[in-house]
């Protein structure tokens, strides 16, 4: 059984090197969305297969991390990349380019690492993530899968090379939440009693 929880986020970027001219030369911004797709073939203690207000704990922290940000490549121009973190309080260094294609990859890791490093307590069995699918506009979306994650030919993002602003960190409600996820940490989600 898949379930999905849907995120929204405001972000800008560059794409360089892509064939269109305004997308690879001047800074825009896009209205995403989000889907992370969860799956499992079993249910939990309330039977479903992961209670969507779980989802709004770790997972959507990160993703509201590129809300009202600047993202970019830490390969770019070093006075772009320079500029980005001088006049922005809230930018995100990434080590691939910021495509659609990419930022489904990438939230593909942020999410798959908070999972396996999240203890269930409510029953929940064999929760794994399914896809993850970025809408950038509303007619262009791109879905990652885990084989897409661990493709060579689509570039390594490993979760140390993703730099978070200073203002971006100071806005979590942990801190420390992505040192823990670099470090491994294990997370727990919050136990029901349970009622019959």
């Amino acid at each position: 059984m898949l379930i999905r929880k849907l995120y929204g986020f405001e972000n800008a970027h560059i794409v360089r090197n892509c064939t269109s001219d305004r997308c690879r030369r001047s800074l825009h911004g896009h209205s995403y969305k989000v889907e992370v797709i969860l799956e499992a073939h079993a249910l939990d203690h309330g039977q479903m297969v992961y209670d969507f207000g779980l989802m709004k704990g770790h997972i959507r922290t990160l993703i509201d991390s590129f809300d009202h940000a600047v993202c970019f490549w830490d390969q770019d121009d070093p006075a772009y990349v320079e500029a980005c973190r001088t006049f922005s309080a809230r930018w995100i260094a990434l080590p691939v380019s910021p495509s659609a294609e990419q930022f489904s990859r990438l939230f593909f890791v942020l999410t798959d690492a908070v999972l396996r490093q999240t203890d269930m307590r409510n029953g929940e069995a064999d929760v794994t993530l399914h896809s993850v699918i970025v809408h950038e506009t509303a007619t262009g979306y791109a879905q990652c899968f885990r084989e897409d994650v661990q493709n060579p030919r689509m570039g390594p993002i490993p979760l140390e090379a993703i730099v978070f602003s200073e203002q971006v960190r100071a806005e979590w409600p942990e801190p420390d939440l992505y040192e823990r996820l670099k470090r491994g940490e294990r997370f727990t989600n919050p136990e029901v009693p349970r009622q019959v």
